[in-house]
């Protein structure tokens, strides 16, 4: 278990409380929201990737996406508990909505065309 915990505002301004761990953790099987992630030189926290699902597997079985995390520098992954996968959507876009980076160049999210 962790001590660290990390704040992320979404584009809503809803605010979510965030366990901070270095890459790879072993935690237990529970439905929640992870963020690969790094410090920048303000050492603030930079998103790499946002998703939601097992955290125990955060995306671990798209070896093409963790490539694109790896390459990123994502040193830590931030991890939050959330069952319900409507309100895991929900906060995914609330935080995507506000942080623009996530998507590349700099992060692994792609934009999707119209």
């Amino acid at each position: 278990m962790t001590d660290m915990t990390s704040l992320w505002t979404g584009d809503s301004g809803a605010e979510y409380q965030f366990f901070v761990y270095e890459r790879h953790p072993d935690v237990p099987s529970r439905p929640g929201i992870f963020i690969y992630a790094k410090k920048n030189d303000e050492d603030l926290w930079v998103p790499i990737y946002v998703g939601h699902g097992d955290l125990s597997v955060r995306g671990t079985n798209d070896s093409e996406l963790l490539a694109r995390i790896d390459a990123k520098g994502a040193t830590h992954v931030h991890l939050r508990l959330n069952s319900l996968e409507i309100a895991r959507q929900g906060e995914v876009t609330d935080i995507l909505k506000r942080y623009q980076n996530a998507f590349e160049p700099d992060g692994c999210h792609v934009r999707e065309t119209a």
